[in-house]
């Protein structure tokens, strides 16, 4: 028979374990502690990243004040445009005519030509047309308008060229165009699309005339601004000691109110108010250098309701007084106007002048003020840049790709 085997001493067994446990204790000890050390110097650790995106929250903070109608709200909502929007670009048609960026990126409807530049230049734009949330017709009727094609010649083309693309591809008749767009400042661009009724009625217009009477549809169309570039003169702002003058305008007298404001004010003595274009050879830039030492400048509308003295007013720091019924202003569902600007109705030209006066000095810094966040809203720029006009007009067509698919 096997001998039994004599039992380990318990004082022995007992010392083993304290012994194993006590290394493993140390080898746990040392695990964390170099993981603590690594972590720490390592760029990506949690409490660098966590820095990190507080850093960006404040930056978020500089750029997000109370000139929009809910910050937060657009906060959010332009990181998500910024990480998911795509747009797909038709390419058919003669690319003379279709496609390419309109004639010039200068004078008062360059605002079309940075678009149709910048949409190709920045991320949102995809190859695959079932990845896209909404379709761009590249239709410029600015350009066409540059080769001499007459308005009749003009409409027709537009015409054809989207009943082409209905044939063709399957895009619009799922959406019947709505989750389609075009873009025009010019307003023979938006009569040539008059000619095409199921395009105006569907498509989102992007458009510098946005007028109510006119059949725009704000909760459906966007505002384009209207913007003079390149500017003349560097930005104002910041500089109230030099803004001694309490209003100025000065314009051809292309529309009714314009005649009014003229008539009514030209000889005041507070108003600085022309009736006519300032002549060049009273010195150069003049026109421009009026708008840095005036406190508020005079925005009434022209032959449309929309003016480039607007965005003017905005780059020069003058705090802009729309003069213009039935205007959808840029942006408007967006920035707060009444914190940056002043908005009167067109009959109110015959009391502008007490109606600036009342606005005391405190309010009028501080529209000032807000004026100066608001500039970069209205810049182009190629390629374009975070929170310039052209990612505001993406965003304000984020906000209507929300479609229902067929």
């Amino acid at each position: 028979m096997w001998a039994a085997k004599p039992p380990q001493p318990l004082a022995s067994s007992y010392c083993s374990l304290q012994s194993s446990l006590l290394s493993l204790a140390i080898l746990t000890l040392l695990s964390f502690t170099y993981l603590s050390l690594k972590s720490f110097h390592s760029p990506n650790s949690p409490a660098q990243t966590l820095s990190l995106k507080s850093q960006a929250v404040e930056a978020d903070e500089e750029v997000i004040s109370d000139v929009y109608n809910s910050p937060e709200v657009f906060r959010l909502n332009y990181e998500e445009m910024e990480r998911k929007f795509k747009v797909y670009i038709y390419r058919d048609g003669d690319p003379k005519t279709f496609y390419q960026t309109p004639r010039k990126l200068t004078g008062k409807y360059s605002s079309e030509g940075y678009f149709f530049q910048n949409i190709r230049e920045s991320k949102f734009v995809t190859e695959d047309p079932d990845q896209a949330h909404l379709f761009f017709i590249p239709i410029s009727c600015h350009k066409m308008r540059g080769k001499g094609t007459s308005y009749e010649n003009m409409t027709i083309i537009v015409q054809n060229y989207v009943d082409s693309l209905i044939a063709k591809y399957p895009y619009w008749n799922r959406t019947m165009g709505a989750d389609h767009f075009f873009v025009t400042c010019h307003d023979v661009g938006v009569r040539a699309t008059e000619g095409h009724p199921i395009l105006v009625k569907n498509a989102i217009r992007v458009v510098c005339s946005p007028s109510y009477d006119v059949g725009y549809i704000p909760h459906k169309d966007v505002a384009l601004p209207q913007v003079l570039q390149p500017f003349a003169l560097p930005a104002g702002g910041n500089d109230i000691e030099n803004r001694t003058t309490l209003g100025f305008w000065a314009g051809h007298r292309n529309s009714k109110i314009r005649v009014i404001l003229a008539r009514q004010w030209e000889n005041d003595t507070e108003l600085d108010i022309s009736n006519n274009r300032i002549n060049r050879a009273t010195g150069p830039l003049v026109y421009q250098k009026r708008f840095y030492r005036t406190k508020f400048c005079i925005c009434p509308g022209g032959s449309q309701v929309n003016s480039a003295r607007i965005a003017d007013s905005i780059h020069y720091g003058c705090v802009p007084v729309i003069l213009s019924d039935y205007y959808d202003l840029p942006f408007n569902d967006i920035l707060d106007w009444n914190k940056f600007a002043v908005i009167l109705r067109e009959k109110d030209v015959y009391d502008l002048k007490q109606i600036l006066k009342n606005i005391t000095q405190e309010e009028f810094v501080t529209l000032h003020n807000n004026l100066v966040k608001v500039q970069k809203h209205f810049q182009w720029n190629s390629p374009p840049i975070r929170h310039d006009a052209f990612h505001m007009v993406m965003y304000e067509l984020w906000l209507r790709h929300h479609v229902i698919k067929y």
